[in-house]
């Protein structure tokens, strides 16, 4: 009868438990779910073995019996252990926020079984003298047969108790190879690579040799100082190359640190089999160390359209040699390819529709390219303005900036289309933020260019100023949350206020 009370107390508890681990949430979940089914399925045969020594009896009585009570015993041991050892770790230590390792919850477990196992021996009468000094001699045996794998084991349950290593930690071994430490096993420890490849490295092995924990320091956040080498032409300043990449990378990109920022320092002004160009490289700091090339790739690009936009060439080796005949007609022809690229650009713009080829020709001449990669600011809110930006290629989005400190998203614009006009042509400050959604062409048209262009053709201002309405007034209902009654009733009034400002900035009024 004993059984059975102790069968239905173990039933209960393990109601009790499952319930209280599923209110928890704790990382190792999937591990924990593992312990509690084994104890699940060990309480199986300890129903088959209380039911028969339960009632057994009633059968007869014999050897066979006393085994079947022994082993029922031995089963009710078992899951107690299992039992408490899971409130205790998996509940208990999860709600103080305490993580024991799982080799120090294996190796409780382990030592307790074979505690309860001995006890339950000596109380079943069995000679433990004759059995301790056989097995001695057959540790003894074991242990010299098994040196390396227990080497391994001890390495595993020292790795985890001292806290020197855990999963999730990144590592590179002495031999340039770097994983994920997925699992701490008994004896050995499971990496994986960004190669998609997994490692079982044992646990002395670990012991014996240098780690490097990448991307850790104690008190600052999981990242990773990660260079991209670049060389541009000496001819360019240092200072001039290190602010335009700098101010390139100002803008978020994913997997890299906001703090510390990303910078950039020139290592060298001569290298021994490359005279002509002075080595960079930029240092961001890595937040998701299984993304490092795609990350460096998108720094790169980010550096690169920043060097094409301030037109500072990336250094050619000098190793080199041009067959083409560079005579003046050659660069004629380039130029002239050039500027009908921008024309095309500028032709496919209604403001810039109406122009006659003579005058597209003529400000396509003093029109530059621009090209932004994904995610950079092309214009800055509250910043001074210095060109019409005529986008190209790709899609932008217009962002405000809220009293409260907020962003407001405003809309997107997709070539072909133009902004920055605003304060360009009324003299004023950018009034948004202007976001790359994706890698851009743009055309950067000057104020005085502009200027030029309204002094010939004064009714485009009519045109400007119509455009300038509807855009002010949707920035205003991105910040007053407009209806749709009170946008069109400032339209007319913006569009008369712009154009006399439009007017009197560029001396247009008579």
């Amino acid at each position: 009868m004993m059984h059975l009370v102790w069968l239905l107390v173990i039933a209960v508890g393990l109601l009790v438990l499952a319930t209280l681990l599923r209110s928890t949430n704790d990382a190792r979940r999937p591990r924990v779910r593992l312990r509690l089914r084994r104890t699940v399925i060990l309480f199986v045969p300890y129903l088959l073995l209380a039911l028969l020594a339960t009632y057994g009896p009633q059968l007869g009585t014999g050897l066979w019996l006393s085994v079947i009570t022994i082993a029922a015993d031995f089963m009710a041991i078992l899951l107690t252990i299992n039992l408490a050892a899971a409130f205790i770790f998996d509940f208990l230590l999860q709600m103080v926020r305490l993580r024991a390792p799982d080799i120090l919850h294996d190796l409780v477990v382990g030592t307790t079984y074979v505690v309860a196992l001995v006890w339950l021996m000596h109380r079943s009468g069995v000679n433990l003298a004759s059995i301790v000094a056989t097995s001695a001699v057959a540790t003894a045996v074991i242990g010299l047969s098994l040196q390396s794998t227990l080497g391994s084991v001890i390495g595993g349950l020292a790795l985890q108790i001292d806290d020197s290593l855990n999963e999730g930690d990144w590592i590179e071994l002495e031999n340039k190879v770097q994983g994920q430490v997925k699992h701490i096993r008994w004896r050995h420890t499971v990496l994986e690579t960004r190669d998609w490849d997994t490692l079982l490295v044992p646990n002395n092995q670990l012991l014996n040799q240098t780690l490097r924990l990448l991307g850790r320091r104690e008190g600052q956040p999981l990242q990773k100082r990660m260079w991209v080498h670049f060389n541009v032409d000496y001819r360019t300043s240092p200072r001039e190359v290190i602010r335009v990449i700098d101010q390139a990378l100002n803008a978020p990109i994913p997997g890299v640190a906001k703090e510390p920022p990303p910078n950039t320092v020139c290592l060298d002004l001569v290298q021994d089999h490359n005279q002509s160009s002075a080595r960079y490289a930029t240092r961001y700091w890595l937040t998701d160390l299984a993304r490092d090339d795609p990350t460096s790739s998108a720094v790169r690009e980010r550096i690169y359209a920043a060097l094409r936009r301030a037109q500072i060439p990336l250094a050619i080796p000098a190793s080199t040699h041009f067959v083409s005949n560079e005579d003046a007609s050659r660069v004629e022809r380039k130029q002239r390819q050039a500027v009908a690229h921008v024309r095309d650009g500028l032709v496919r713009i209604e403001l810039f529709k109406s122009l006659s080829e003579e005058e597209l020709d003529r400000l396509a001449k003093s029109v530059k390219v621009a090209p932004f990669a994904a995610g950079e600011v092309v214009t800055r809110q509250d910043a001074k303005a210095n060109w019409l930006y005529v986008l190209t290629q790709g899609q932008v989005e217009i962002r405000v900036n809220l009293p409260d400190g907020s962003t407001n998203r405003v809309h997107t614009l997709n070539a072909p289309d133009f902004f920055g006009e605003m304060a360009l042509i009324t003299g004023g400050r950018r009034e948004a933020s202007v976001i790359a959604l994706t890698d851009l062409e743009c055309l950067r048209v000057d104020r005085a260019a502009f200027g030029a262009l309204l002094e010939r053709r004064p009714e485009i201002a009519r045109e400007v100023a119509e455009v300038l309405a509807q855009r002010r007034v949707a920035l205003d209902a991105a910040r007053e949350h407009l209806d749709a009654e009170s946008r069109n009733m400032r339209v007319e009034g913006e569009k008369s206020r712009i154009l006399t400002a439009v007017q009197e900035f560029f001396g247009l009024r008579d």
